[in-house]
């Protein structure tokens, strides 16, 4: 069957066997919410939970992974992309507290592979499992000519929901409240092509054991994203949070300002927290100064959040209970600015 199209390049039947190989993955994050089974024409979820909201509001987010990838085809190494696909989503989602109900992927390639595919998917399905999101469709578009055979591009969107009265929006932040950075696994899932350019990647580097950072170089860079949400989600009905920001693309000075209410800066004190060695090594390699550092990467903070001074410590020992690694890293102030000292 569908020869003509096969000499083309695109194999229909492995289309058909990839859906087979990750139904299962799909099935492992689904809620009671989700009506229909993979494969339709698109996700049925029940929004009845709505109906207990006064006005309730969808979120939505849309992000893929980047450049990451590259990292990832050197090492052949597919498993986590998936979870970084998620992170990217539904960390943005949960900033305004939402928590985000269901996810979709979209996987483009030059060649379906069904077993790289399947790989690719359990990682998509790893992270919606720690979102406790639902993963209810997707597509993997085999697109030869355009892709070069192995290679692949993953993108991901995710809807959540909020009542409106409970959406976190930072308009209550004011000078004197408490920055809570909430710690990164590592690089997370931006600055991938300075990184390539600085540290000059390819398979033999990303097999080397750098001991600063305690594992090869590959390793450290291909940890996923960490997913905040089910933190965020807690802590929120412990103590009000005022705004959150997820530090990704543009680093503290793009993100941190995207929370605060206009004529609201913030103080970022440097020590506060573990810069972690990666930035280290990326800094030293690259010879870069401090100020794109922070305008690139997270520095080891993967999450801010603004709550109010009284609040700070409860909300630390509360993110401890919970396993993370949480610092006061500095404070909201007069101004417009974002100062690192």
């Amino acid at each position: 069957m569908s020869q003509a199209y096969r000499m083309s390049g695109v194999d229909v039947e492995a289309g058909y066997k990839s859906v087979e190989l990750i139904r299962k993955q799909a099935l492992a994050t689904f809620r009671n919410e989700v009506l229909s089974d993979l494969g339709g024409f698109g996700g049925l979820f029940s929004l009845a939970a709505a109906k207990k909201m006064d006005d309730p509001v969808l979120v939505s987010g849309t992000d893929g992974v980047g450049t990451k990838l590259k990292v990832a085809f050197l090492m052949d190494k597919h498993d986590t992309v998936g979870i970084d696909c998620v992170a990217m989503c539904v960390n943005d989602i949960v900033c305004y507290g939402a928590e985000p109900l269901f996810f979709l992927d979209y996987i483009s390639c030059g060649r379906n592979y069904p077993q790289k595919i399947e790989t690719i998917v359990k990682g998509v399905s790893k992270g919606c499992q720690l979102a406790k999101t639902a993963l209810i469709g997707g597509e993997t578009a085999e697109m030869p000519g355009f892709y070069s055979d192995g290679d692949y591009d993953l993108v991901g969107f995710a809807v959540g929901l909020i009542d409106k009265a409970k959406c976190i929006d930072g308009k209550s932040v004011k000078a004197g409240d408490a920055l809570i950075g909430l710690g990164s696994s590592g690089v997370h899932s931006n600055g991938f092509s300075l990184i390539r350019r600085v540290l000059r990647l390819n398979e033999q580097s990303l097999k080397e054991y750098v001991q600063a950072l305690g594992s090869t170089l590959g390793d450290e860079l291909i940890k996923p994203t960490r997913i905040y949400v089910q933190t965020i989600l807690k802590l929120k009905e412990i103590i009000p949070v005022k705004a959150i920001c997820h530090i990704t693309g543009g680093g503290f000075f793009e993100n941190i300002p995207r929370m605060l209410p206009e004529g609201i800066g913030a103080v970022i004190r440097r020590g506060s927290w573990n810069e972690l060695p990666i930035f280290k090594l990326i800094k030293w390699e690259g010879e870069i100064p401090d100020n794109e550092m922070f305008n690139v990467f997270n520095m080891g903070i993967g999450m801010v959040m603004a709550v109010a001074p009284e609040h700070a410590d409860t909300a630390l020992a509360a993110l401890k209970d919970m396993g993370e690694k949480a610092y006061v890293i500095g404070e909201a102030c007069e101004g417009a600015s974002v100062n690192i000292c």
